[in-house]
């Protein structure tokens, strides 16, 4: 949160009405932010208020954003104006890349529903696996302040600390963990780690609810990327959808390009659909991830990107985060769950503009 704040601190301290980036961060990665105008936000006539302060205020549930939104959590709840009150509270900063006029990047993900079991039979045969009970997670940070967003992840073999079990070794070995329940695709598995949570429709009838608990320490590695690199699918072809399709072509292929990414997700069992990084559960087209070295979780945010062929700009919420997300001007929304939202999220890779809102109180209060 310190960070957080060093954002908002710098950001009235600096920002100015130039139309060129003037706020760069010397104790963060540089984030340029130019001062806004609801006039300049494209389609803002067109934005549903109602719904969008209702997702500000849904959002407020967490500390992350009554930190930096104070009052106006309180002060939403109260008004019988949505436009208005987001127009007198809130002033919007473009976030910006080097140049102001390039674009940034939206991509979308969803909730992936898989089929299950609670027990090992049929063809429910790959665990679905709680953290281990052999892994341990050691922080950095607390001897050497300059590793303090690395955590290590390994085991104890004999006398000596190794790595943890990568994807390829995890097939093989006696993992000591928990298992939340089986599914019949190791493709589907694979999918809902890189989703973060999912939901499981057990063979009983019943629906449990699994979202993101630990990592096995490897970083993650996108096998999209491997694809293309090996020339197995064109570049511009690469998405949710071709890659599912090379699978099935390409049954006796599968562990190959898996086990490329050796990054493994372990699961908690929940008791809510998908919820993201601020633990609030998330909303399809108003949630969306970011990268918190450059925005604070909790932030409310305006986007501006083509989506299905359509222009689409919205008020949305940072309300999770993602291994793939990086920069300032990237943003992955969340689509729902289910065939559709596959389809959306599968298919979304668009330039993306980005403004973030912030109270206009805060410069007095800060001087």
């Amino acid at each position: 949160m310190k960070h957080n704040l060093l954002f908002l601190t710098m950001l009235i301290i600096f920002a100015g009405c130039s139309k060129e980036p003037q706020v760069l961060f010397t104790d963060m990665p540089k984030t340029h932010l130019v001062k806004s105008d609801f006039s300049e936000l494209p389609n803002w006539e067109d934005e549903n208020y109602l719904i969008a302060l209702n997702s500000f205020i849904n959002n407020c549930a967490s500390s992350k954003t009554k930190k930096i939104y104070k009052e106006l959590c309180k002060d939403a709840t109260q008004t019988s104006d949505p436009k208005n009150f987001l127009v007198n509270e809130f002033t919007p900063y473009k976030i910006a890349t080097q140049s102001i006029e390039e674009n940034g990047l939206l991509t979308g993900y969803y909730e992936p529903q898989l089929k299950g079991s609670l027990t090992r039979n049929g063809p429910y045969i790959y665990p679905i696996y709680e953290t281990p009970n052999d892994m341990f997670v050691v922080d950095l940070g607390k001897q050497y302040p300059e590793l303090k967003n690395y955590r290590l992840r390994g085991r104890i073999q004999g006398n000596k600390i190794v790595p943890y079990y990568e994807r390829a070794d995890a097939g093989n070995k006696a993992i000591d963990a928990n298992i939340i329940c089986y599914t019949d695709s190791k493709v589907d598995l694979f999918f809902l780690e890189v989703q973060g949570s999912g939901r499981v429709a057990l063979e009983n009838g019943e629906t449990i609810f699994i979202g993101y608990s630990n990592q096995n320490g490897y970083k993650y590695q996108s096998i999209g990327k491997y694809l293309v690199s090996i020339k197995e699918i064109p570049l511009e072809e690469i998405s949710l959808q071709s890659i599912r399709e090379w699978f099935k072509e390409n049954p006796s292929r599968v562990d190959e390009v898996l086990n490329y990414n050796k990054s493994m997700v372990f699961f908690r069992q929940k008791d809510k659909a998908a919820t993201g990084s601020l633990g609030i559960e998330l909303t399809p087209q108003r949630s969306i991830a970011v990268d918190r070295s450059y925005i604070p979780l909790g932030s409310m945010l305006y986007l501006n990107a083509d989506i299905q062929n359509q222009n689409v700009s919205r008020l949305v919420v940072a309300q999770d985060t993602g291994g793939a997300i990086k920069g300032s001007v990237r943003a992955d929304m969340f689509c729902g769950y289910g065939e559709e939202a596959r389809e959306i999220a599968g298919k979304l890779k668009a330039p993306l503009k980005l403004w973030i809102l912030l109270p206009k109180n805060m410069q007095s209060e800060i001087n």
